[in-house]
């Protein structure tokens, strides 16, 4: 809560915010407490309190009131939000249990023959995955633990620099996914420990996460360097599995007509192939 709040009031200066800026030799970096308090409609003595980390009793309101004087997202909102729901949390930590994917949750997934699909959890681990899902991430699914993690592949393993087109903006969508998990479930020990490792061995990450940088993840496009198939351009669609908490659905398609859906194709065509031999079918050649 303190650094979340620290690190948004520094990004935003008096002129954005509308306010006077007194004198030319202001101490902080973006707004300060008070101009924080006056534009949320809260004391000063309490937001001092928000910012030491107590928000007891803090109401929906007062989240309102700062996400304004702030400028937050609505993903940053919602972090806010949650941030507040875990400081009044009076539950003790749940002991978690390894997530399994349901089989009709497969069929699901194999049925997209054409479509790169996965299952995830928050903590970005692989939970299942189509044949033609783990054809196009098949440098992360070169990890030898179970289950591969999408973090853990683009800050630990230096193929990620070749496989992500725009590596950068992949790494900072990550732990700003990460972020807002951690904010959703501050007792999830696995993601703490998987945060612990990143920090302890990326001075990458470790930067990255220490801006508290939240997003949602929903939709978008990314571009990929496949090493059989080359450069795509793929657009994504991440759902909740009503049914399962904490598991969600990613799936990949290409546009039409594009060289993109042309590779993708052939890497399906290849993906068919492979699995046909391996399970000892006839393998189709007209793909």
């Amino acid at each position: 809560m303190r650094e979340f709040l620290t690190s948004r009031r520094a990004r935003v200066t008096p002129d954005q915010a509308g306010l006077p800026a007194y004198g030319s030799n202001r101490r902080v970096q973006g707004l300060r407490r008070e101009e924080v308090a006056i534009l949320a409609g809260i004391s000063v003595e309490y937001y001092t309190r928000l910012e030491r980390g107590n928000a007891a009793g803090m109401s929906e309101s007062v989240v309102e009131g700062l996400s304004r004087a702030l400028q937050l997202d609505e993903a940053e909102q919602t972090h806010l939000a949650d941030l507040v729901r875990a400081a009044n949390s009076r539950r003790a930590p749940r002991r978690r249990v390894a997530q399994r994917v349901r089989p009709v949750v497969q069929q699901v997934l194999d049925s997209m023959t054409y479509a790169p699909a996965f299952v995830l959890n928050e903590r970005l681990d692989v939970l299942a995955a189509n044949e033609l899902g783990r054809a196009l991430y098949a440098p992360m699914f070169g990890d030898p633990r179970d289950p591969v993690n999408h973090a853990r592949f683009i800050f630990l393993d230096p193929g990620s620099h070749d496989f992500w087109v725009n590596w950068e903006k992949a790494a900072k969508d990550t732990v700003a996914i990460l972020r807002a998990a951690a904010g959703r479930d501050p007792y999830d020990r696995h993601l703490s420990d998987l945060v612990g490792e990143l920090s302890t061995r990326s001075e990458e990450f470790r930067v990255r996460w220490a801006a508290h940088d939240v997003k949602f993840h929903h939709t978008g496009v990314k571009d990929i360097h496949h090493p059989l198939v080359g450069d795509l351009t793929l657009a994504f669609e991440s759902l909740q599995v009503s049914a399962d908490a904490g598991q969600i659905l990613l799936v990949y398609s290409a546009e039409p007509g594009t060289a993109s859906r042309e590779a993708l194709n052939l890497l399906a065509g290849w993906t068919t192939t492979a699995h046909q031999e391996r399970s000892g079918l006839p393998a189709d050649r007209t793909t």
